[in-house]
């Protein structure tokens, strides 16, 4: 089991407090992150780091976790000496905030703006090429030094992002139960624990329970404890269930459906939902459990056809380019995990 290392996961957290909770970690910070996300708080954080005396440089995200963002990035921070970086925004920019820590070898701290995956909390970054078309995992040594986490701006972002990342959490339990099944590796290259089948499976449950609610609440801006409830399934379950106990054919038909262009406008959490469906029938599992997570996705807006990511005409040749992505990015990205994460406990 991969052990979570998180300093703070704190809900209902203002962004002005994050001075307090960095200074112990560093005093000379990168922060990166989409334009949009960084005018959403920075006059709260900027107030803040100033305030504790931790000087602190801007620098927009480009849009992709690549390689080639992720070296940019770390150029800078070594230009400025920096001995923190700040990840701002969604899922892409975190994945390349914790990418880049890890090149300079110093903390990172996570503000997430939107719920829209479990990137916050995880010890992975999912890596691109320019194009947005999968490429590989790449496995951290550690989670998020700091994840903070405000509801208040959850509850006022897109609700299409919020539903997102109950699409990612929704593959949670279903992943872990195929690992278990098979005695698959974790990405820390061991095996489960019930400890991480029962997380798993408790953020399904809080899906099914407190989804559609949390839903109305941010169509309504408000925090309420399904809203909650949400966020924590969306980020600190999910992050700690995917490590914990691993990966299957959900984000394997993910990373598959990546190659055709007509997905990318899709969130990846909608394309991992669809590929959780098509797991489901894969599995053959019961007409129960199918239903269930049909009328679950349907009822908060996640993709359950090929027309909802894009793909209501797709030729049998895109279908098969996109099987034979999947099973060459599966095979490569489950081999590359597990090297990098044996050389990490080496």
């Amino acid at each position: 089991m991969l052990l979570q290392r998180l300093t703070e996961l704190a809900r209902k957290k203002e962004a002005k407090e994050i001075g307090h909770y960095i200074a112990p970690l560093g005093k000379k910070s990168l922060i990166l992150g989409g334009q949009q996300g960084i005018e959403a708080i920075k006059q709260n954080i900027t107030t803040s780091l100033n305030s504790h005396g931790i000087s602190y440089q801007i620098e927009p995200f480009k849009g992709e976790c690549s390689n080639n963002e992720i070296n940019r990035m770390k150029k800078i921070g070594q230009a400025q000496a920096v001995d923190i970086i700040i990840g701002v925004g969604g899922g892409k920019a975190i994945d390349t905030a914790k990418a880049v820590s890890f090149k300079l070898n110093c903390p990172v701290a996570i503000v997430p703006i939107i719920a829209s995956t479990d990137a916050p909390c995880s010890a992975l970054s999912v890596i691109y090429n320019d194009e947005g078309v999968f490429e590989q995992y790449l496995v951290l040594p550690r989670n998020p030094d700091l994840v903070l986490l405000d509801t208040k701006v959850i509850a006022h972002s897109p609700v299409r992002q919020l539903v997102a990342g109950m699409g990612d959490a929704l593959s949670t339990y279903f992943e872990a139960a195929a690992c278990a099944r098979a005695r698959a590796r974790n990405i820390a290259g061991g095996t489960m624990t019930q400890a991480a089948l029962a997380i798993a499976k408790l953020c399904y449950e809080i899906l099914l329970r407190d989804g559609y609610q949390a839903k109305i609440a941010c169509e309504q801006n408000v925090v309420t404890e399904a809203l909650n409830n949400i966020v924590e399934a969306n980020t600190l379950l999910s992050g700690l269930g995917f490590e914990s106990a691993g990966l299957a054919a959900c984000h394997a038909i993910h990373n598959g459906l990546t190659i055709l262009e007509e997905t990318h406008p899709y969130c990846h959490g909608e394309k991992v939902a669809f590929g959780t469906i098509i797991q489901l029938v894969l599995e053959n599992r019961s007409m129960k459990e199918l239903e269930e997570v049909i009328v679950f996705c349907r009822s908060v807006g996640l993709p359950t056809t090929l027309a909802d990511i894009g793909l209501g005409n797709a030729t049998p040749e895109q279908i098969r380019s996109a099987a034979d992505a999947l099973s060459r990015t599966y095979r490569q990205s489950e081999e590359d995990a597990f090297l990098q994460s044996s050389a990490i406990m080496l």
